[in-house]
């Protein structure tokens, strides 16, 4: 994908951030004040699903009214018609990919909690571990601005993978993952985690230690232990297994 200059200097800022040890409320934070430059946006939002309650919670925010928002975790949420659709995909995703604008423009939902606040073109993205979405970003236009493209997507899938590890990270807690053709349950390290999902996504070792700020040989030594506990010989059983996971 073709990356301008303006967008490498932001990017290094955010895979900068993403290698600290931030609080996991931090790393949400932090990313979106960068999120609204890398995407020319003037709206953000991040929540964390909350599966006990069946709730989005833990707001963050840029530039939103707080009333308003209040109002989404007392009565939007539960009349929102993008968000599960969004959130089902499990990916970088337009708003208007799941619902045609005039439509959403029809709710309730807009005229009554985005539209107060000015936020009119969206796009979402989400962390998985597993089965369970442990963050979001949902990042808005005003109208003047137009919508977001088919690069906004490629910005926030390169992102992804050093967003989820922070959040990961910030949970202090082992990865467990349940592979679905029914292997045996795989451990890997935080760390060890974040390098697999990177490898995923087909970045090369230069790459990874660029994102994380440490040596090749640091990234060369993490990808060998995953490869001795998922029991595979090339980068290509790893993409392989998370693509199954």
């Amino acid at each position: 994908m073709y990356v301008t200059a303006a967008e490498s200097r932001v990017l290094a800022r955010v895979f900068g951030l993403l290698s600290e040890d931030l609080a996991e409320h931090d790393v949400r934070l932090a990313v979106g004040e960068h999120l609204l430059e890398l995407l020319g946006a003037d709206y953000y939002a991040s929540f964390v699903w909350q599966e006990a309650t069946q709730r989005f919670e833990k707001a963050v925010f840029l530039n939103m009214d707080p009333a308003n928002l209040a109002t989404y975790d007392a009565y939007y949420q539960y009349h929102d018609p993008i968000t599960f659709k969004l959130q089902a995909r499990r990916e970088a995703t337009l708003v208007t990919q799941v619902m045609p604008q005039r439509d959403l423009m029809r709710t309730e939902f807009f005229n009554d909690f985005l539209a107060r606040d000015g936020l009119y073109w969206g796009v979402n993205a989400y962390s998985y571990v597993g089965g369970q979405n442990i963050g979001d970003v949902r990042i808005w236009r005003g109208r003047q601005r137009g919508n977001f493209d088919a690069h906004t997507l490629e910005l926030l899938r390169l992102i992804e993978p050093a967003f989820t590890g922070a959040l990961v990270r910030a949970s202090g807690a082992p990865v467990v993952a349940q592979l679905s053709d029914g292997s045996p349950i795989l451990k890997l390290s935080v760390r060890e985690f974040e390098i697999a999902r990177m490898i995923s996504d087909d970045l090369s070792d230069k790459e990874i230690a660029h994102r994380l700020a440490v040596e090749i040989s640091t990234v060369r030594t993490h990808i060998d232990r995953i490869f001795a506990k998922l029991g595979v010989r090339r980068r290509s059983g790893v993409a392989s297994l998370f693509a199954r996971h």
